[in-house]
């Protein structure tokens, strides 16, 4: 991938035939964390790139491409035969697939992600109620059987396997007494009963939850993470970010979901939210992005001080 601003010209004609009419490009929207990773040399590892594309009616569509065949194989899955679960205008609809550009043709979602300055907290409470009526319909979605079911029962030992390397990494990061926390937490899920599977989203999280102003509705974007795992790994991300400052919004979510966790998916959490941590803290420097390095350091120190919830 390079970091042009419009479409390669074969992408380009492919996405004007499957619209059935010549479409012009409206703007390219990388995500600026996805920026500085490619500036990085990261660009091979999940930054998809993503054009608006306007048919001479108006009509608007993404065109999507990924950067690896996992991301465009997993969200095609996804937007195929779960994201339908979710209902018209809550997220987008695949109106074709193009395995050898890895590239996707999308319907728009309206709305704007939430960490939109215009979207207003009372709004953000709305989304988040919707956003977990929504993970409950598409964690209800999909075929879990056979090998699927498998991957998402060993998701948390698989977990658990990546600890050691990634403690490795952060070494000059952390204490000594939080090396041993986090590894002794992570150890437990090797214990654990069995969790509620679902078809997570994956990277459930503000940027990719939207809410239209207009229409009261919200909606979900960006599944090339989705798969099928215990239900508590699509809490991870907002647990470790904007909840720790808005319990009401992990209330609405979680009453929209229509459940709270048991207390076996509760240690899973935190768990999980060490181990996103400790990569957080991995990651952040090495990127250069001081937001995700604080993110790592305050979920840790959240952990350790026992105010994690």
């Amino acid at each position: 991938m390079t970091d042009s601003t419009t479409p390669a010209p074969a992408l380009l004609a492919w996405a004007g035939k499957e619209l059935g009419v010549r479409v012009s490009v409206t703007t390219d929207t990388p995500h600026p964390r996805r920026t500085a990773r490619a500036n990085s040399g990261e660009n091979s590892r999940g930054n998809p790139r993503v054009w608006v594309l306007r048919r001479p009616d108006g009509a608007l569509f993404h065109l999507k491409v990924s950067p690896q065949p996992l991301a465009y194989e997993r969200e095609t899955l996804a937007l195929r035969h779960a994201v339908p679960a979710l209902g018209a205008g809550r997220a987008p609809q695949l109106r074709a697939s193009n395995a050898a550009h890895l590239a996707l043709l999308l319907t728009t979602v309206q709305g704007r992600p939430l960490r939109h300055p215009a979207v207003s907290p009372a709004e953000e409470v709305q989304a988040h109620r919707q956003g977990g009526a929504l993970l409950a319909r598409l964690h209800e979605a999909g075929d879990l059987s056979g090998p699927r079911r498998t991957e998402a029962e060993r998701a948390l030992w698989t977990a658990a396997d990546g600890a050691a390397p990634l403690l490795r990494r952060a070494a000059d990061r952390i204490t000594a007494a939080e090396h041993g926390y986090v590894r002794d937490l992570t150890e437990r899920l090797r214990v654990l009963p069995p969790l509620p599977l679902a078809f997570i989203h994956g990277a459930a999280r503000p940027r990719n939850l939207l809410w239209s102003r207009s229409t009261e509705q919200a909606g979900w974007i960006g599944f090339e993470r989705a798969r099928f795992a215990p239900a508590v790994q699509d809490f991870v991300r907002m647990s470790c970010g904007i909840w720790a400052d808005r319990p009401d919004l992990r209330a609405a979510c979680f009453q929209g979901y229509g459940r709270g966790l048991v207390p076996e998916e509760r240690h899973a959490l935190k768990a999980l939210a060490a181990l996103d941590a400790v990569r957080c803290l991995v990651r952040g420097p090495a990127l250069a992005d001081h937001e995700v390095t604080a993110r790592g350091r305050r979920t840790l120190n959240r952990l350790t001080a026992g105010v994690f919830v």
